[in-house]
């Protein structure tokens, strides 16, 4: 394993924000996010940071008078795959991550964490902007602030002058590419995210190699936008273990995504917020944009490619880009239905599944997380409702637990 953060080495004495584990014993209808498994009256049990017991309510016993009814439905925590904590999703992008002081990058970040929190999202897989995530995590991990699990990729790389430059750490050149890599990894990146292209195919093919092979050399997988065929077929048979967006695929890339088990993370909320007219203009989005995100959101063919993946069996993680104009980190039920819409999961619970136990085999962690079982981390929310009806119950969480400590 690499040599941790400097940050790690520090005597933490006492968190500021010390929120105690405890017990708790929840009643309504769970979901345990294991194939379609729904418990119709049932119970979750938090001992300390770990789920002690599931099951239906009938076999509480004597004990069934104790437990609190929370009269909804209680689920994993959800992980959101694609977010970036730095934006605000009012201003543009750019002039955000080149124009704002880091203190103001870390007040939009703290607020996102607890904006995120509120709409149960437990872990947050944070894509970068500038290095913002890096004392993001240190916040959380050393209790300076409550928020969210961070998985982080410090900043984004890229070519010199490549996709949003202007946020991330620019290389050129195979050794450069390495470097930037031990960048990350010595800021204490959990992944790492490279830009493989915009309008155009970016990095030469010894770049390309030279950040796959560096990553993986230090233990972590990395992840590319890729938006489209050429995109996703060179960096998957260049060895990248997942792809961000996604967007049209040959048959033989599908193929190629299947053998060697790559995820595609989808980000459908920017295009089906800005499309939302009544939404999008309080965010001045101008007519032109609105008009063109209309007709992407109506023109079902573009994104075949991702459905046919989809149906051919390749793991579709949940991300929203929340952060991005008009995607404020709450945005998760308008991801999920489009989700459904299109056909990328069969049904509501599919989409659930998406961000809790699929996304958390995307990133290693099924051992512990994903789904509501014995012994796995107390990542547990409750919401209002019930999501398999419809997902705007997403909208009312009444709780967020994140590993036993109730956060919401």
């Amino acid at each position: 394993m690499p040599e941790p953060p400097a940050w790690r080495f520090q005597k933490i004495i006492k968190s500021m924000v010390d929120i105690p584990l405890g017990h708790h014993l929840l009643r309504g209808r769970v979901l345990t996010g294991r194939g379609d498994e729904v418990i119709e009256d049932g119970f979750v049990e938090i001992s300390q940071d770990r789920i002690g017991a599931v099951g239906p309510a009938a076999e509480l016993g004597s004990r069934a008078d104790t437990a609190v009814d929370t009269g909804g439905t209680l689920l994993p925590g959800l992980f959101n795959n694609h977010a970036h904590l730095a934006w605000d999703g009012v201003h543009d992008l750019a002039r955000q991550s080149m124009g704002d002081p880091p203190e103001i990058s870390a007040y939009k970040s703290a607020g996102n964490m607890l904006i995120s929190l509120r709409a149960g999202v437990t872990t947050v897989r944070d894509l970068g902007m500038n290095t913002a995530n890096i004392f993001a995590k240190q916040a959380v991990e050393q209790g300076i602030f409550p928020g969210p699990r961070l998985l982080i990729t410090g900043e984004a790389i890229i070519q010199t002058g490549g996709h949003t430059y202007w946020c991330c750490r620019e290389a050129s050149g195979a050794d450069e590419m390495r470097r930037a890599v031990r960048e990350q990894v010595r800021a204490g990146a959990d992944l790492i995210k490279i830009m493989a292209c915009h309008d155009t195919l970016e990095f030469t093919d010894e770049e390309l190699y030279a950040v796959i092979d560096e990553s993986h050399r230090n233990g972590l997988p990395i992840t590319a936008h890729a938006t489209r065929n050429d995109a996703i077929h060179r960096v998957a048979s260049a060895g990248i273990d997942c792809v961000e967006h996604g967007g049209d695929m040959t048959d033989e890339t599908v193929a190629l995504l299947l053998e060697r088990g790559i995820p595609i993370v989808t980000t459908f909320a920017p295009l089906v917020m800005q499309s939302q007219a009544e939404i999008a203009r309080q965010y001045d989005i101008p007519e032109w944009k609105i008009e063109e995100r209309q007709r992407a959101v109506a023109n079902t063919g573009r994104y075949e490619g991702i459905v046919k993946a989809a149906r051919a069996g390749v793991p579709i993680g949940f991300g929203t880009d929340a952060g991005s104009p008009v995607v404020p980190h709450s945005t998760i039920a308008p991801e999920m239905k489009f989700m459904v819409e299109l056909g990328v999961v069969a049904d509501n619970y599919g989409a659930l599944r998406s961000a809790n136990l699929v996304a958390a085999k995307i990133n290693g962690l099924e051992a512990s997380l994903g789904t509501l079982e014995q012994g796995k981390l107390a990542d547990v929310i409750v919401v209002e409702g019930d999501p398999l009806e419809d997902l705007d119950a997403l909208e009312s969480v009444t709780a967020t637990f994140v590993a036993g400590r109730r956060l919401v």
